[in-house]
């Protein structure tokens, strides 16, 4: 039978402890059932409105942002097309014409 490698360090060592599998590198501990469940379990980012986003989609920003190490401002109703969502304080991540790259927080963004 062929266990599954450790979630956590991906480590092949694994070995079955009645209903967990533990892992000897990192002494991770997991079950199936959680297993499948953390893979579903993705975290939802949702606009201010509560409209789920999804990498690609089209924003617009509802506040007047400061640009940190920067006298400038993002103006309220700033379009930014195809953002990318990722872990972290700011989840938004995308490229602002006449800013580049930028970071955002979806609280201050609503889906176009």
């Amino acid at each position: 039978m062929h266990l599954p490698n450790c979630p956590k360090c991906n480590s092949e060592y694994t070995y079955e402890d009645g209903s967990l599998f533990v892992c000897p590198e990192c002494a991770h501990e997991w079950s199936l059932e959680s297993e499948t469940e953390n893979n579903e379990d993705k975290k939802i980012i949702k606009d201010a409105n509560g409209n789920v986003l999804n990498d690609g989609d089209s924003v617009s920003i509802i506040k007047d942002l400061k640009v940190k190490g920067s006298s400038s401002v993002l103006k309220i109703g700033t379009k930014v097309k195809n953002i990318r969502l990722v872990d972290g304080d700011h989840d938004i991540e995308c490229k602002i014409d006449g800013f580049g790259e930028m970071k955002l927080k979806s609280e201050f963004v609503k889906k176009v």
